[in-house]
């Protein structure tokens, strides 16, 4: 699809045929083969189908040589598995096999198994009992098994099956991807919030992840020195000029920017932006003699300090953020990039999750007001309707300006409804909706003295979504929130007179979560804000919430808030040794196993 803009190869799966060893003259072990091997084929062709990488390409699926009846085999099997680059494996058989023997002993792969619900062989026993073998050695394994028995001559996949490897893989190829990336940050803590005091132990051993660290005078110094792509910068400067419209200016005539030093904030902040982008990638296309500087961080995700120092003498960078995490930009249709407003690292760590799992754009915003029906009526006359009458009331969405454009809601599907495509879907007729659906207005001067631009837009669209807060907490460590709801689309009179009791030149979305009405953070709207973690949420296109509790197990993090259906869960097998309740199984294994990636216990 596009090449990858990160240093080394995407992680491979890597699929293991077990089987029983037994030869002799009833050959056993030959009589299972065929069967064995073809769960592996189909499972292959179930991944290449359904699992992409960020840069849109299809997942790398490597099936052992041969199928696996012993050590040796496994040794065999472990071996080309280094050579291709596998990170995550899984394991099929349809009969008995010799638990400890095949296993997958690597402690760093992520594993499943799946054993065939099938009467002619004990393919569930093997599964009960190497998946014991795994807890027992500390090594956790999901375990995939249909609820339906097969016939032993049925190639496909059931359903129920296929849900649960899809979900294993796409959590498993995201937390692989993140593997030996960096998170870079510009800056460093803003205005006080926690959330961009960064923790390089967290990043380290829960994600395998380097933290890169420069100081935001390093953008000037490129500015000031010409360290940055002319070429290309002239492009962005061009298309920015030709298809971002400046909006309304709030401020007041006596502070206001004159039409000369708003041109000037236009190129410094497309400079930015340029610099921003060499910083997190490299680019081999800076002048000659900037060597260390095109080799850029291998970055994955970062973040801007921005506020206050910077942004009391220098325009915002509300520009440049939304433009990274937007899916398109002057070249076309791109991978997003994920990049934090304010640094709120652990904000834009949570939106790297779930740009890996969906391959869209993420939305960035504050959390920042209730909206009750009675609020609602009393304020506009407004009778809520559909979910957010349902829950309540709804939550406004809106931070200043650096919010990806995709969130618009003007992208439709073939049903005319609203939607974020991942990245590889969008059409030009895509990205010139998005373009004609948001204006960048001047900066509000009393946030932002030295001006720049934010965008601006509403979304008119309902769409499904999931937001999500990842904290961490003294003395217990990283925990997730999660959040499935919609966004909704109130009528425009009654957006107006709402957004415009907080900043009206920031972009606005109205989210309601999905309450069941009982005791809990999920009675209700207002119990949700009520729970939730911090000021600012990370937000997906789609209910993803359970491919996200699946991540979260793989990293050793627990969920702490979700309204994810229970029959929708999936953890490691071990998880159900930890207790009956499946929050209290979460927390206990967590701490049990410990970060995936911490080597001193």
């Amino acid at each position: 699809m596009s090449e990858s803009r990160y240093i080394g190869e995407y992680p491979a799966i890597g699929i293991r045929p077990i089987i029983d060893g037994r030869r002799g003259k009833l050959h056993v072990r030959e009589s299972l083969e065929g069967q064995t091997f073809g769960m592996a084929k189909a499972a292959k062709q179930l991944f290449e189908e359904n699992i992409c990488y960020s840069n849109g390409d299809p997942v790398k699926v490597v099936i052992a040589d041969t199928c696996i009846g012993g050590v040796a085999e496994a040794a065999q099997c472990e071996a080309k598995f280094k050579k291709e680059g596998v990170a995550i494996t899984l394991s099929v058989t349809p009969c008995w096999c010799y638990g400890s023997e095949t296993m997958d002993m690597d402690p760093l792969t992520i594993k499943a198994v799946w054993g065939l619900n099938a009467t002619e062989r004990p393919g569930a026993v093997y599964l009960a009992s190497v998946l014991a073998t795994y807890s027992q050695k500390g090594l956790p394994a999901f375990g995939i098994y249909g609820r339906d028995v097969q016939d032993a001559d049925d190639p496909t996949i059931p359903a129920d099956v296929q849900e649960k490897l899809l979900r294993f893989a796409r959590a498993a190829v995201a937390v692989a991807t993140m593997r030996g990336k960096s998170y870079l940050q510009i800056g460093s803590v803003t205005m006080g919030i926690g959330g961009s005091i960064i923790s390089p132990e967290f990043i380290e051993e829960y994600l395998g992840m380097r933290m890169e660290s420069v100081d935001e005078v390093e953008i000037i110094r490129r500015m000031t020195q010409g360290i940055y792509d002319h070429d290309e910068y002239e492009k962005a400067y061009a298309w920015t000029k030709q298809y971002c419209k400046e909006g309304f200016d709030k401020n007041p005539d006596f502070i206001r920017k004159t039409p000369k030093q708003k041109e000037e904030d236009w190129k410094f902040t497309v400079k930015m932006l340029v610099i921003i982008m060499d910083l997190l990638d490299g680019n081999p296309n800076l002048p000659e003699g900037c060597e260390e500087e095109a080799c850029g961080h291998n970055a994955i995700a970062g973040g801007f300090q921005g506020q206050r120092q910077w942004t009391d003498f220098y325009p915002n960078c509300d520009y440049p953020e939304a433009l990274l995490n937007t899916s398109f930009d002057w070249t076309g249709a791109r991978e997003p990039y994920v990049f934090a407003t304010e640094n709120d690292t652990l904000n834009g760590l949570g939106m790297l999750f779930m740009k890996l799992l969906t391959g869209r754009a993420q939305m960035f915003a504050d959390v920042r007001t209730y909206w009750s029906s009675a609020s609602v009526k009393r304020v506009t006359g407004y009778d809520l309707e559909g979910h957010a009458k349902e829950s309540d009331g709804f939550i406004h969405l809106i931070n200043s300006g650096a919010c990806c454009l995709d969130a618009c809601g003007e992208v439709k599907d073939a049903d005319g409804n609203g939607v974020m495509k991942p990245w590889w879907k969008m059409t030009n007729d895509d990205i010139e909706k998005c373009l004609e659906s948001t204006t960048w207005c001047p900066a509000d001067t009393g946030y932002f003295r030295g001006g720049g631009f934010s965008g601006r837009f509403l979304t008119r669209a309902e769409m499904p979504a999931t937001m999500i807060r990842l904290n961490r907490v003294k003395g217990l460590g990283p925990v997730l929130q999660i959040c499935e709801g919609w966004t909704i689309a109130l009528p425009d009179e009654v957006s107006d007179i709402l957004w415009k009791r907080t900043d009206y030149t920031w972009p606005c979305t109205w989210f309601t979560p999905r309450c069941n009405g009982k005791e809990g953070p999920f009675k209700d709207a207002y119990t949700v804000m009520n729970n939730w973690g911090a000021n600012h949420g990370a937000i997906s296109y789609g209910h993803i919430g359970a491919d996200l509790i699946t991540m979260a197990s793989m990293l050793r993090i627990p969920v702490c808030m979700h309204n994810v259906p229970e029959g929708d869960i999936f953890r490691p097998s071990a998880w159900n040794a930890f207790g009956s309740d499946k929050e209290g199984q979460d927390y206990r294994a967590c701490k049990a196993f410990g970060p995936l990636y911490k080597t001193i216990r």
